[in-house]
């Protein structure tokens, strides 16, 4: 028998396998020993505050009520409505449904333990096509309808009529049935030769607003552009206006086309023209993808990002948000979008509503799809374009995401997934501070950490990002930043007179943004007024020198007492201190008091002498304050962009009656937005940086002292302490930090587009 030996050379590489094995393992316990641990989603400190069932009274509907709602109106057999998205306009169509607010003296005695809760009822709009009007319902209880009221009258106190109606999908899909028989099958030569229409590529409608020049038009200019990324500012040259006054489609006719600046009265008027010559022809070449967000480079790495090491400080509880000292419910209306109400600090109530009314624009141009445009937002739906946001590019990566439930121009509540966020932002800046380096030499100041409530509404080639933050002084911003597409037309002799070009026969039109908020602030209860503040210099003699004068500031004061008097004009001079105060004082004997500092860049109004203008008559005022009445409830409404001569919300009309506003409970319409005068750098998108408004809510004697001062985020040291951590936690940051918990991307946003390919 032969005894088996090891081979040397295997011998020596177990050996070395062995102590590459055992370095390794050492490599690793050292790599994983030094990582940071994982931070804690769990919150580590205690909220400050309870969360408030009550506060559902403002919340939007669930699936089940809008549910409930349309199962209920449809056994009406009186009202005969359609739920499908393709009714016809000669017919009933359940447009809109949404929460009906109950009469805010219910609501706060309900929220202060005074009263019984408040019914919890909807709105539903109908287009009664059948019989040419709109009616508008309340409907009630949601938690099982017995009964429907027509409140259309109570209302607007005008009926209204059914031109006044959005155009919904069911007509949409009409307009391009329309479009493909009676223009695309017919001018097949010049779409071919002038833009490149074929099988594969085709043309795309964009419609300008608002639908004519006097009441009861419904005629509608629609300009053509490019099927491309960005297709906004693709134009080709090419406008068609579209009557559709009638309900049945086959009364529709095209009135007017413009092609390469030329008008023509019926399409063959303009086949013919083509034909013989007699119109210069555009020649249709490729155009570069100018208008693509695609990357133009690859990333190298992530920006900078934040986390919450110790657990978010906020707390979400069906839509009652806790922060700190701050509590507040929140809602998103399909038509006006963002608001929140019952606004606390400390405890005390702030506001009670705080909400987007209106977003609009006036255009300039020369050409017609522009040259009328004036756009109103809420008629088409601010908040029914608020889609998923997406996680690190919209909101910060770890910030908590809300889905949303609508129904409007649908055939059932859709749900919009993540469509609203929420979360806490260190602004960059700190909030105070102060090195003192005489005498006393410390440092004492505070990180400016914020609550963030966000959403972003893409309407049409817009996108608005709309913002509530609530800062650790007891002050809350609402403001607005503009982002997308500009609307361009087609570069006609004449053009650069309302804007500048921007790409090849592309001009970027002159057009103001105006945005109307809801201010209802209750400072210490519903009595209330409106002060103003300023300065202006007195000459005073010196009282050592009497015979020396000096020019010094005066503080002035006053108290306006009418609606028309706080009705501060855009073209007038303004105080630069607007106040809602209560006749509490604090302790030096001062009002209590918030600030409403408006910092706006708009335009100019559109002077009153248009007919237009009664439907945005809320612009004619940077602030103006009424008194609280229910059935003043918003600025605008869905019928303003349709029935833009007459409309059944005209603002104005709060103010003629110019009652009181001393110790009442007073609302502040406050308009805020900017001037834009497109330019090459908006090409391919609009940037957020220096396109924006809002209004500042300060407190203003409101406190005895900076209520920040008590906010545990406060740094203090002095030499020789530097490293305690007894009031600064940043000295301690290194030794605690650990490693973000993240989620895994992921989004469903484009499941909630408005898709036309649908319809059947």
């Amino acid at each position: 028998m032969v005894e088996g030996k090891m081979n040397p050379l295997a011998k020596w590489a177990l050996v070395l396998f062995a102590l590459l094995s055992i370095i390794l393992n050492i490599v690793l316990i050292g790599i994983h020993s030094s990582r940071a641990p994982k931070c804690s989603r769990e919150r580590i400190h205690p909220l400050q505050g309870r969360h408030d069932y009550r506060t559902l009274v403002f919340a939007d509907l669930t699936r089940e009520e809008y549910m409930k709602v349309q199962q209920y109106l449809l056994k009406q057999k009186d009202l005969a409505i359609s739920t499908s998205q393709i009714t016809k306009p000669s017919e009933n169509f359940l447009f809109l449904i949404e929460l009906s607010l109950p009469k805010k003296a219910e609501v706060l005695a309900y929220l202060d333990e005074k009263g019984s809760k408040p019914v919890r009822e909807a709105t539903a709009v109908v287009f009664h096509g059948a019989k040419s009007y709109i009616k508008e319902y309340v409907v009630g209880p949601l938690d099982n309808p017995t009964y429907h009221r027509d409140v259309t009258k109570e209302r607007y106190q005008v009926d209204v009529p059914i031109n006044a109606r959005p155009v919904t999908i069911g007509e949409y899909a009409l307009f391009f049935s329309f479009f493909e028989t009676e223009i695309f099958s017919k001018l097949e030569k010049l779409l071919r030769e002038s833009f490149g229409v074929d099988k594969k590529k085709t043309l795309n409608g964009f419609e300008q607003m608002p639908r004519g020049v006097r009441s009861g038009d419904r005629k509608t200019w629609v300009s053509f552009f490019r099927d491309m990324s960005g297709m906004y500012i693709h134009p080709v040259g090419f406008e068609i206006l579209l009557n559709h006054e009638s309900l049945n489609m086959s009364q529709w006719r095209i009135e007017k086309l413009l092609y390469n600046g030329k008008y023509f009265d019926s399409v063959e008027e303009l086949q013919r023209a083509y034909d013989n010559g007699s119109v210069k022809k555009i020649v249709y070449k490729e155009s570069p993808d100018y208008g693509s967000l695609k990357p133009r480079s690859k990333p190298l790495q992530i920006g900078p990002q934040q986390f919450y090491a110790e657990g978010a400080r906020y707390s979400i509880n069906n839509n009652h948000v806790l922060y700190l000292d701050w509590s507040f419910a929140f809602g998103l209306s399909s038509l006006t979008g963002m608001k929140v109400f019952d606004v606390r600090f400390k405890g005390e109530r702030i506001a009670y509503e705080l909400s987007v009314q209106e977003a609009m624009s006036v255009y300039g141009s020369v050409t017609p799809g522009m040259i009328i445009t004036k756009f109103l937002d809420s008629s088409i739906g601010i908040g029914r374009f608020a889609h998923e946001l997406v996680r690190g590019v919209d909101c910060p990566y770890e910030a908590t995401y809300v889905d949303t439930y609508r129904y409007i121009d649908v055939p059932l509540p859709v749900r919009f997934r993540n469509s609203i966020c929420i979360f806490e932002h260190n602004m960059g800046q700190p909030l105070r501070r102060h090195f003192a380096d005489f005498f006393h030499n410390n440092f004492g100041g505070m990180a400016n950490s914020a609550l963030v409530f966000r959403t972003i509404t893409a309407i049409g080639n817009y996108d608005y990002m709309w913002d509530f933050i609530f800062y650790q002084s007891g002050s809350v911003e609402v403001k607005v930043h503009a982002t997308g597409y500009i609307s361009s037309s087609y570069l006609l002799p004449g053009s650069k007179k309302h804007g500048h070009q921007v790409a090849e026969n592309v001009l970027g039109n002159i057009h103001t943004h105006f945005v109307n908020f809801k201010v209802d602030l209750d400072v210490l209860g519903v009595k209330n007024v409106f002060q103003t503040k300023d300065m202006e210099y007195m000459n005073v003699s010196l009282p050592w020198m009497p015979d020396h004068y000096a020019m010094i500031p005066k503080l002035v004061e006053k108290q306006l007492k009418t609606e028309k008097e706080a009705a501060l004009r855009y073209d007038t001079k303004t105080p630069r201190y607007l106040h809602i105060a209560s006749n509490k004082t604090n302790r030096w004997g001062h009002q209590r008091s918030y600030r409403l500092q408006v910092y706006s860049f708009a335009g100019d109004h559109l002077p009153e002498s248009e007919a237009e203008e009664k439907a945005m008559s809320w612009a004619r005022y940077k602030v103006a304050v009424t008194k609280h009445k229910d059935v003043e409830q918003t600025s605008s409404s869905l019928y303003s962009q349709n029935n833009i001569w007459t409309p059944a919300v005209d603002f104005s009309k709060y103010i003629e009656d110019n009652e009181s506003i001393e110790d009442e409970d007073l609302v502040a319409w406050v308009t805020t937005g900017f001037l834009h005068i497109p330019h090459a750098e908006d090409i391919p998108n609009t940037v957020t940086v220096g396109n924006g408004g809002g209004v500042l809510l300060r407190p203003h004697n409101y406190f005895d002292e900076d209520p920040s001062i008590h906010s545990a985020d406060s740094v203090y040291f002095e030499p020789g302490s530097e490293d305690s951590c007894e009031h600064n936690r940043m000295a301690c940051l290194t030794r605690d930090t650990c490693s973000p918990n993240l989620e895994p991307f992921s989004y469903h946003g484009f499941n909630g587009v408005m898709n036309f390919n649908d319809w059947n």
